[in-house]
């Protein structure tokens, strides 16, 4: 039963982290030079949720009162992303890479222990997703910066590609779903 498919979730995770641990150890090799660990160690926090929440706070501020609407929609659908990427966590229980592989370094204090999957991705990729429907080209402005949280989760040390790659699929279904629930 529910002890067979724990355990067999563990395996194939394993199995996973066996896989990536090569790609996790060039990636994270680049943050050993101060420049590129200083850059994404600073993407990484604002990527913690202070770029988003400045964007949505200036929204309003910069756009008027027509934005406060979705900036309120896109901040309900983050704080649902938060409970869903918790949620995910607590069950899938996937070590991060500098936990499992010598050799991979935390260049950058994680938000917390599991790995599965990027709750940093999953937001970037879901206010990136939201914006590119209600705001173009906001979107494209926030655009290399999104893809420079992604990209620090594992440079970083903190993720597995495929961790990056499961939050950005989630953010995205999260943020469209959310628009077709909206009418959007």
């Amino acid at each position: 039963g529910a002890a067979m498919r724990d355990l067999r979730l563990a395996a194939g995770l394993a199995r996973l982290d066996s896989l990536e641990a090569r790609f996790c150890l060039s990636c994270n090799h680049f943050a050993r030079t101060p420049a590129v660990r200083r850059y994404f160690r600073l993407v990484s926090r604002l990527g913690d949720g202070i770029a988003w929440y400045l964007m949505l706070i200036a929204l309003p501020l910069a756009l008027g009162p027509p934005a406060l609407a979705p900036a309120l929609h896109m901040g309900i659908t983050a704080l649902a992303g938060v409970i869903l990427y918790k949620v995910l966590k607590g069950v899938l229980v996937r070590e991060r890479p500098f936990a499992s592989h010598a050799g991979v370094e935390a260049i950058a204090r994680p938000l917390d222990r599991h790995s599965f999957p990027s709750g940093h991705t999953l937001h970037a990729a879901c206010f990136l997703t939201m914006l590119a429907q209600l705001y173009p080209m906001l979107a494209l402005i926030m655009l290399p910066f999104g893809i420079s949280v992604a990209a620090s989760r594992v440079i970083l040390g903190l993720h597995y590609p495929s961790d990056v790659l499961a939050g950005a699929l989630i953010g995205w279904g999260l943020a469209r779903t959310s628009l077709l629930i909206a009418g959007v």
